[in-house]
């Protein structure tokens, strides 16, 4: 087979592989990007729908998180809270969340109902509940972490004792989206010299013309032409000026989604990875000592060791991981959760049993895999840039629905005429034959 006969048959190939994953995929990246481009600003929606949680009008001298603590748990002795903001922002409530406490008889978990509690810091009073990443119903307070689980997940439910089904089924969208970031990039070249002598005039003036001259239409969106024609304009056009975000935007969803089982090993093949205290605490498989420290010893704990740690944010958070009976100590202020460039905070980790120091971890430090690993969802998120990111993020979120739209639209034009064309010669044959 010759040169151009050989740049043909791939061109062919990678059209219908083009195809037919975007049309396998497109209904899951409206769902994405829709949603996506709404929880880019996900704490300032749930504050304007939930101020009724999330503001308070208290003045005076807000009580201290540990006393606010065992006020909540002291309201109903089923619930256990499992992660503690030991500061609440000026004029916001403190929220807590909670889990439901073993029964001793039992040895099931109490059953709430909810995982979140706000209450007053001033006052102490709870202003309500909610059960964040709630699948049904939705409420207005539900509705932020819905959609916050509705992108990742799409709320599919545990089946056959698995439970990540929905972020397997969305990894594997972004594997095969960002695949075909690289198909859709190279069918928008132009076709290389071919058989020039044997073309119309017109079609050879055209590929006479310099590489750049031919390729420069695809990058531009003709408005006179027919609803099809803008189509693919649209769908040509905007993919390559935001073909950098979109690659981005799907190897960190393939990275995020499948992070455990193929991203890590993936990137741990090629260079060094430092596993947190929590992942050791986890690999060990060891039984988990029951927790004889409380919250408080830990915040004492966690304080002294920071200066000793070169840490200089204030404390921020606690976190109790029942399951490995480990407590994370987070170091921020109040608001600045997702730290600098997004990647998160300093922590340090401490045994639950015996108050040991477990280690510690911080943002933008560690061996180049680390740091590689730590990029994944500041870049996902639009953080690693600040609000510029958030607003780049939001609108890609709602260019990616359009691809899709309109590559379906243009697969859709495309096989009614190839409908309309068979019928017509099918036709013309009984009328012949």
């Amino acid at each position: 087979m010759s040169a151009s006969g050989l740049s043909f048959s791939m061109r062919y190939l990678l059209t219908l592989a083009h195809r037919w994953v975007g049309l396998s995929i497109a209904g899951f990246l409206v769902l994405a990007g829709c949603t996506g481009s709404v929880i880019s600003w996900d704490h300032e929606i749930d504050a304007f729908l939930n101020s009724h949680l999330t503001t308070v009008g208290s003045i005076g001298t807000p009580l201290s998180a540990q006393q606010l603590r065992e006020r909540v748990e002291a309201r109903d002795a089923r619930r256990q809270v499992t992660y503690l903001p030991l500061a609440a922002e000026p004029g916001h409530s403190l929220s807590m969340f909670v889990e439901g406490r073993f029964d001793t008889k039992t040895g099931e978990p109490s059953v709430l109902g909810y995982n979140q509690v706000f209450v007053d810091p001033i006052s102490g009073a709870e202003l309500g509940t909610r059960e964040w990443g709630a699948a049904w119903p939705i409420t207005r307070e539900t509705f932020v972490s819905f959609l916050y689980k509705l992108h990742y997940t799409l709320h599919i439910p545990a089946m056959w004792g698995v439970q990540d089904w929905g972020t397997w089924l969305m990894g594997g969208v972004a594997v095969l989206w960002t695949m075909d970031c690289f198909v859709g990039f190279y069918l928008t070249l132009p076709v290389a010299h071919t058989r020039r002598a044997n073309r119309a005039p017109a079609v050879a003036d055209k590929l006479s013309r310099g590489w750049w001259s031919r390729w420069r239409p695809a990058w531009t969106i003709k408005t006179s032409g027919s609803g099809y024609r803008i189509a693919f304009d649209i769908h040509r056009a905007v993919g390559l000026w935001i073909w950098s975000l979109l690659f981005l935007i799907a190897f960190t969803a393939f990275a995020l989604s499948l992070h455990r089982p193929v991203f890590l090993p993936l990137v741990s093949a090629l260079t060094t990875l430092t596993p947190s205290p929590a992942e050791l605490r986890s690999a060990s498989r060891a039984a988990s000592p029951a927790a004889k420290l409380d919250f408080r010893a830990i915040e004492q704990l966690a304080n002294a060791a920071a200066p000793l740690r070169g840490i200089t944010a204030p404390l921020g958070a606690i976190g109790y991981m029942r399951d490995i009976s480990v407590y994370r100590v987070s170091y921020f202020k109040p608001g600045d959760e997702h730290g600098l460039g997004g990647a998160g905070v300093p922590e340090t980790y401490w045994d639950a049993a015996d108050g040991s120091y477990l280690g510690s971890t911080k943002p933008w430090s560690g061996t180049p895999g680390d740091i590689f690993v730590q990029a994944q969802l500041p870049i996902h998120s639009g953080r690693i840039l600040g609000l510029v990111g958030r607003v780049a993020i939001s609108a890609t979120g709602v260019l990616v629905a359009i691809l899709a739209v309109t590559g379906v639209r243009i697969w859709w034009r495309k096989y009614k005429a190839r409908s309309i064309r068979d019928s017509y010669r099918a036709r013309a044959h009984v009328r012949t034959g």
